[in-house]
């Protein structure tokens, strides 16, 4: 029985551990998400980050993308001012994937 009892409380331990470090990478990640926004809003018009908001509801991955491109401009020294909604349009154009022209041809 104390063999069962040690292997029951060592289990235990290790989920309480597990369960913390979960939760301080939650913590972490919303902290992190939290500074994003911050610099965001410093960097963007309200227009701009209104598009931004809409791009991350139909694409997410691609708004983080864009995201992080925007922090890294601004941390490079390459952002002036505000960016408009005009600018961001401008860089979007910029970064998107060009989409593929489908030819269908009749034979």
């Amino acid at each position: 029985m104390d063999e069962l009892e040690a292997l029951r409380r060592k289990r235990l331990a290790e989920l309480q551990a597990q369960a913390e470090a979960e939760q301080a990478q939650k913590e972490q990640l919303a902290q992190a998400q939290a500074q994003i926004k911050a610099l965001l809003t410093q960097l963007l018009t309200p227009e701009a980050r209104e598009r931004l908001a809409r791009i991350k509801m139909a694409r997410p991955e691609y708004a983080t993308q864009v995201e992080l491109l925007l922090i890294q401009l601004a941390q490079a020294g390459q952002i002036k001012g505000k960016i408009t909604d005009e600018q961001l349009k401008a860089l979007l154009a910029r970064i998107a994937r060009p989409k593929k022209d489908f030819k269908i041809k009749r034979i």
